[in-house]
């Protein structure tokens, strides 16, 4: 065992190096604008998790030689007063647990790197905004403050990051899609790009293809001067795509031929994590996208009349379940005429569910346990709220955009969810019975009749099924 650096070879097990590092690698491999990185592999985490959570000698070995190599790609050094490398330290199991562990961003800051950073580019805000962001996420995720040293931080960044992996929230959310729990987690170590560097910087994220619906088209959320973390976690209000092509043009279209180029090379409609630092791309995820059961019906018959993968390998791609979940009923058209709307935001997981309204996970769990079906209403969600998400009949929240937390695990449960209903709305609901319909990003009050689906969604679902029993293929299950 040893660091892994990233790059070096078209492929690399999951099971060794997380979901996460894999991409990296192939990314980097095929030539894609990527930052530098290494990987301490998933072997790693038991031996840490046996010494008490501490890295042992040998390992600290393996994460300074990587360290090393990843100074001269980036020609920085961490911690260093003239030329200082901040570095992201990231989670990766063998299998996508979105937002389900730990990161620590900008790592390598301290009061005289932030002096330093302030120098080289002119803007003390920005480099006094880059290091309150990283004393903050490392005490939330490390449990303690910044030692200063940027070396120490790094150990503990990582201890914290292997540990991350038996986390309550990491073990409900393997429990709840059947993953084992001996895998344990990679830790990536990557050079940082900054999106919150000046008015040509910002984040995002792009699917490849519409998870809600299943549309061909591009969708995702672009932030101007953001980091990644600020889309995901739903706190901030992102805009649409669209935005990124008025404002750097150029960028978009590097970014969709990208995202194409993914897609036919990987197999599948894809989720791609993007940062622009100074009117410069730089890819920093692709994984396959989550997708509501409506979206996954769709992707996998469009990826196969595209040619991007055969019928025997799109009828693999659903399950039974999502072929019922796609195909269930929507609500009436001419119920809704009638009905009263309490509350409505933006669609993040299409389908209908009817629910009593509760504030906290813990309500969530315990109404579950009765036979009770709930809808979860919070301001947003985070990883601590899976727990109470995954018994919920459906989602809403206050603030959160198409891609925040809440959407994206709700896609992957297939749980009806309307984000962005803003804030303060949902309060006064607690306690009562509402009907959520995904679909149209709507809460009405009460239970509200529903009718029989027909459309692109059933006719998708026939085709899938009759390729199932024409193939020798088995369908996931």
């Amino acid at each position: 065992m040893t660091f892994i650096w990233l790059g070096d070879t078209p492929d690399l097990d999951p099971a060794l190096v997380g979901g996460k590092a894999r991409s990296i690698n192939r990314m980097r491999s095929l030539g894609l604008p990527v930052p530098p990185a290494f990987v301490l592999s998933t072997d790693f985490c038991a031996k840490v998790n046996a010494n008490d959570g501490r890295l042992t000698d040998p390992i600290k070995a393996h994460l300074r030689a990587g360290l090393d190599e990843l100074e001269k790609a980036a020609s920085r050094r961490l911690g260093c007063d003239d030329t200082p490398l901040l570095i992201s330290v990231r989670s990766g199991g063998a299998k996508s647990m979105p937002g389900m562990m730990d990161t620590v961003l900008n790592l390598g800051m301290n009061a005289t790197v932030e002096a330093r950073i302030a120098e080289l580019t002119g803007d003390t805000a920005f480099a006094a905004d880059t290091h309150r962001r990283f004393l903050e996420q490392f005490e939330r995720v490390v449990g303690a403050p910044s030692t200063g040293d940027p070396w120490s931080d790094l150990i503990l960044a990582a201890e914290a990051v292997f540990a991350s992996w038996n986390s309550p929230r990491a073990r409900s959310y393997r429990n709840h899609h059947g993953i084992g729990h001996d895998g344990g987690t990679a830790v990536t170590v990557q050079s940082m790009v900054f999106g919150n560097l000046d008015d040509n910087s910002g984040t995002g994220v792009l699917f490849s293809r519409n998870p809600l619906t299943g549309d061909p088209a591009p969708y995702g959320e672009w932030l101007p001067r953001g980091q990644g973390e600020d889309v995901v976690s739903g706190r901030f209000d992102a805009l649409h795509l669209d935005e990124l092509r008025q404002q750097l043009p150029s960028i978009h279209d590097e970014l969709l031929d990208i995202s194409t180029h993914l897609e036919k090379v990987c197999g599948d409609a894809q989720d791609i994590e993007f940062t622009v630092e100074s009117g410069k791309l730089f890819i920093l995820q692709t994984r396959s996208a989550k997708r509501s059961p409506q979206a996954a019906v769709r992707i996998a018959v469009t990826l196969a009349e595209e040619g991007i993968v055969s019928k025997a390998e799109a009828a693999a791609m659903v399950t039974d379940a999502q072929i019922a979940a796609a195909t269930a009923p929507h609500v009436d058209p001419v119920a809704r005429k009638s009905a009263t709307l309490v509350a409505s935001g933006l669609p993040a997981c299409p389908g209908v569910a009817t629910g009593r309204v509760v504030g906290d996970c813990e309500s969530a769990e315990d109404l579950a346990d009765e036979g009770v079906p709930v809808v979860l209403a919070r301001p947003t969600t985070d990883p601590d709220d899976v727990a109470g998400m995954v018994v919920s009949a459906a989602i809403i929240t206050e603030i959160g955009g198409s891609t925040s937390h809440a959407a994206v695990v709700s896609r992957e449960l297939g749980t009806p969810c309307v984000v962005g209903c803003g804030q303060g709305t949902l309060d006064a609901l607690a306690g009562q019975v509402v009907t959520v319909d995904g679909t149209n990003g709507e809460v009405f009050a009460g239970e509200v009749p529903l009718a029989q689906t027909d459309g692109i969604e059933r006719q998708a679902a026939d085709l899938l099924r009759k390729w199932a029993a024409e193939s020798p293929l088995q369908v996931a299950q």
